[in-house]
């Protein structure tokens, strides 16, 4: 059995509903730059470099996609445009190497003798609160008890909506309320955390305008006063991203990535947009692993992200 056969049959139907636009988009599009032909050629690869762009793959990525399938194309002499999806596939997959996931398919964390902490960052709007919420229900799921710590303060609907969603998974929160010291609040998480045996801890963040140096100094903050309860805490800088946006995505990534210690993404609203293909460009140029992606509204709709099962749902 191939790498790309490997995933549940309910799993991959949702993958590729969620990415049906996208999908509709880049197929359609590849389908009609093939059309009489029956080979790949340099007007085909021309066309499948536009595609690609236009789907905020990236310039830069696509034509590590193109040239790697123009290589290919020259080593096997003939390439019949029938083949086209399967060498995209295996090409692009072959470019996102950095981001393979062990298990694809349970929630799971480091074996480590303390708190596990994940810090969620973003700019507002990406989806933050929600994506905290399923984390926390997946890895309730996964059997881990899970803490959810409410430091971003500057926005009293913030607490308010962790809160909701603290009851909805029914798993404990920590806040202090609007206008509360968002270090004190991660302070006090932790050592909740700590003192109670919890296996993961998930801490909110104010949504931070990337281009602002007096906020990022903030999360440093509440980075350093974390360390101070559990040593190397937080474990996870997670990045929340809107798909959607597209290059602004990849540009609010590189921002973050500049001055943060992000080392995990998770891509959100994937399945409200055409603009999939940021996924590869964000994993590709980065070198920091997509860790989840968003693909609806339901709990299950947040996903581990796995190469072969994304290329495999857009190019099939």
């Amino acid at each position: 059995m191939g790498l790309f056969s490997i995933f549940s049959k309910e799993k991959k139907e949702s993958l590729d509903k969620g990415l049906s636009k996208t999908k509709s988009s880049v197929v359609s599009r590849i389908s009609k730059a093939i059309i009489g032909k029956s080979k790949v050629d340099s007007d085909v690869l021309d066309d499948l470099e536009e595609i690609l762009v236009t789907s905020d793959v990236g310039v830069e990525t696509t034509l590590k996609i193109i040239d790697r399938s123009e290589k290919r194309v020259a080593t096997d002499k003939y390439v019949g445009t029938s083949e086209l999806n399967n060498i995209l596939k295996e090409e692009i997959a072959g470019l996102l190497e950095d981001n393979v996931t062990e298990n694809f398919e349970t929630f799971s964390i480091p074996e480590i003798n303390e708190p596990y902490v994940i810090m969620v960052v973003g700019v507002n709007g990406v989806g933050k609160t929600t994506t905290i919420g399923k984390l926390a229900y997946h890895f309730k799921r996964a059997g881990k008890t899970v803490l959810l710590g409410a430091a971003d303060t500057f926005r009293a609907a913030a607490v308010d909506q962790l809160t909701i969603w603290a009851h909805r998974v029914d798993v404990p929160i920590i806040s202090q309320g609007m206008g509360a010291d968002p270090a004190s609040v991660a302070f006090d998480t932790l050592s909740s955390a700590k003192t109670n045996n919890y296996d993961v801890v998930i801490i909110d963040t104010a949504g931070r305008l990337h281009n602002r140096t007096n906020l990022m100094n903030e999360l440093g903050k509440i980075k350093r006063v974390m360390g101070k309860v559990i040593e190397d805490a937080p474990h996870e800088v997670l990045l929340i991203l809107d798909a959607s946006t597209g290059q602004n995505a990849i540009e609010q990534a590189k921002q973050f990535t500049a001055v943060k210690d992000v080392n995990a993404l998770a891509l959100k609203k994937l399945d409200g947009t055409a603009k999939g293909g940021v996924v590869i460009g964000i994993s590709e140029q980065l070198k920091v692993p997509v860790k989840y992606i968003g693909i609806g509204e339901k709990m299950e709709d947040l996903q581990i992200f796995n190469k072969f099962e994304f290329v495999d749902s857009l190019f099939n």
